[in-house]
């Protein structure tokens, strides 16, 4: 094979050489020839599932980072790692030690509202409210490409949100590809016959509801959908709007990362979305036990399932400082932050590098905690 020649160069040489000798293309031999410019790690939905993974880090780590650009960086790398590892829901929470506002002001992905920025907001946040900006980056990158437009206007914060690498979650649809659900935004002009709403196909989807316009919603499509979105001669394709949920507890489509800003750590837990809480949760700490030893069979450390897992990662200063400044942790029987948790572990014992920092720390420990996840499915 020479320097320059490309892969479907490749396969038809090799195809046609193989004609000559009487042999089909569907040869094994020509079969084995793959493409591997162009990635096969398609995610495949197995089965619904009820439970949910959270991360909740600081958005102090942003405060660290000393250049716009390096503050962008670090809020696409952690970014990467709730998408590769499946993260349904992260939060953001203020520990007290950056610069950020503690002012309660909630970032989320829903259904029912539609998409507004607070005046208040409109200014570059990466200094001022480091918490804001990470909600932001993270709210800019989970939607899909070709609803970013409608949902979020200009604003210093994204200013270089483009270079970031692609997500490529399982709801960023290209218009040629297909699933029974797809993300919208709503367009104007909703009357009494429906909504017409943006989902990224050939022409607006159709929806029986009215709906305020730049309302983002999860789209579950009628049968009969498939063909119209591809047959020009077409003038509706149909759909349902449902519960952004949905195509993970029915069908076990991951969905992408419900995002929260958080108050301080002890919102993290009393905000929490779902019914009856968190009933695992697991703070990291250097001084914590070996996440291995979530699996050696001993009891005492031991976990035999959850249905909604939360795991904390601490900023520059840890979770300590983040209880010590949380008043509303100060107030309950517990002496030390750990107690807070159902464990306290430690993600990468005998670590070269004095420091392990927040964004390395989540890749790392949902690496090793990849297991307690697989095995609760």
């Amino acid at each position: 094979m020479g320097r320059g020649e490309t892969n479907a160069k490749k396969r038809k040489r090799l195809s046609e050489a193989k004609a000559a000798d009487g042999i089909p293309s569907s040869s094994p031999a020509i079969a084995s020839v793959v493409d591997t410019s162009k990635p096969t790690a398609i995610y495949h939905p197995t089965k619904g599932r009820e439970w949910t993974v959270t991360v909740a880090l600081p958005g102090s780590i942003i405060a660290n980072a000393q250049s716009h650009e390096l503050r962008t960086s670090l809020a696409g790398h952690v970014a990467r790692a709730l998408s590769v590892f499946c993260v349904d829901e992260v939060v953001v929470f203020s520990d007290g030690h950056g610069k950020s506002n503690t002012a309660k002001r909630h970032h989320s992905r829903t259904n029912s509202h539609s998409h507004q920025s607070d005046p208040s907001e409109d200014e570059y946040t990466g200094t001022t409210d480091p918490d804001h900006f990470l909600v932001h980056l993270l709210s800019y990158l989970e939607t899909p490409p070709h609803l970013r437009k409608l949902l979020f206007p200009l604003h210093p914060n994204l200013r270089t949100a483009g270079t970031l690498s692609s997500l490529d979650l399982p709801h960023h649809l290209k218009p040629d590809e297909w699933c029974p659900y797809r993300e919208g935004v709503t367009l104007p002009g909703a009357d009494e016959h429906g909504t017409f709403v943006e989902a990224g196909l050939r022409i607006p989807v159709t929806v029986k509801d009215q709906i305020p316009e730049n309302t983002r919603v999860t789209l579950k499509f009628f049968p009969g959908a498939e063909g119209a979105s591809k047959d020009t001669t077409k003038e509706v394709i149909e759909a349902e709007p449902i519960n952004p949920n949905e195509p993970r507890e029915e069908s076990g489509y991951y969905w992408g990362f419900h995002i929260r800003k958080a108050g301080s750590l002890s919102d993290v837990f009393t905000e929490c979305p779902y019914d009856g809480g968190y009933d695992v949760s697991i703070g990291t700490s250097e001084r914590g036990i070996d996440a291995q030893q979530l699996y050696s069979g001993n009891e005492e450390d031991n976990l035999d399932g959850f249905k909604h897992l939360l795991i904390v990662f601490g900023g520059v200063a840890g979770l300590e400082v983040a209880f010590k400044n949380d008043s509303e942790l100060q107030k309950l029987p517990v002496a030390v932050v750990e107690e807070v948790f159902d464990r306290w572990v430690n993600v990468c014992p005998g670590q070269g590098s004095r420091t392990i920092r927040t964004e390395e720390a989540i890749w790392i420990g949902l690496a090793g905690l990849r297991k307690l996840v697989v095995e609760n499915e």
